[in-house]
């Protein structure tokens, strides 16, 4: 009857399992390959992207050529570096281009470039966060590593599109 006043702080040691802190967050390694890059996909509509991120000079290379080129708009090269911006990785130098402390080289097939942007803004925040571990909490906050699930619905038999019918006649 002597054990039922003391409380649950006690559990601990009758199981002889030590108590952890409720507050403390796993701790995550960093996640590098053999050439010392972090490697993650990125996901958006129907583009895939894959990222190596590695320390440089700034560099974005997708399938070849630089972000200007590829992204001619200067919204989705705003897009693809938003994760070096809000982790003050990187930023517009005096002459207004980008300079940041991370080189990313990018694989992007499938959907069109609002949806690639998309996918490379996430896959350099997945690799990011593989890279530098403590700045995950902030790519998470800002929902950078969250996957945006919404996909085009698919056409269904008997209508025009996914959901549009065919026009009606009564005559």
């Amino acid at each position: 009857m002597s054990d039922q006043g003391q409380g649950f702080e006690s559990l601990g040691e009758l199981t002889g399992v030590e108590s952890t802190p409720q507050n403390e967050a796993p701790l995550r390694e960093k996640k590098v390959d053999s050439l010392g890059r972090a490697y993650a996909t990125g996901k958006r509509k129907n583009a895939i992207a894959r990222v190596w991120v590695k320390p440089g000079k700034g560099e974005i290379t997708i399938n070849g050529k630089t972000a200007d080129a590829y992204f001619a708009r200067p919204v989705l090269r705003m897009m693809i570096r938003q994760p070096f911006v809000i982790t003050s990785r990187g930023g517009a130098n005096e002459q207004g281009e980008f300079v940041g402390e991370y080189d990313v080289y990018c694989t992007v097939t499938g959907s069109g470039l609002s949806g690639q942007a998309g996918a490379v803004r996430h896959g350099i925040a997945t690799a990011l966060a593989d890279f530098e571990p403590p700045l995950r909490s902030t790519l998470k906050h800002a929902g950078f590593l969250t996957r945006d699930s919404r996909v085009v619905e698919r056409k269904k038999y008997g209508k025009k599109k996914a959901r549009r019918s065919f026009q009606f006649s009564k005559r």
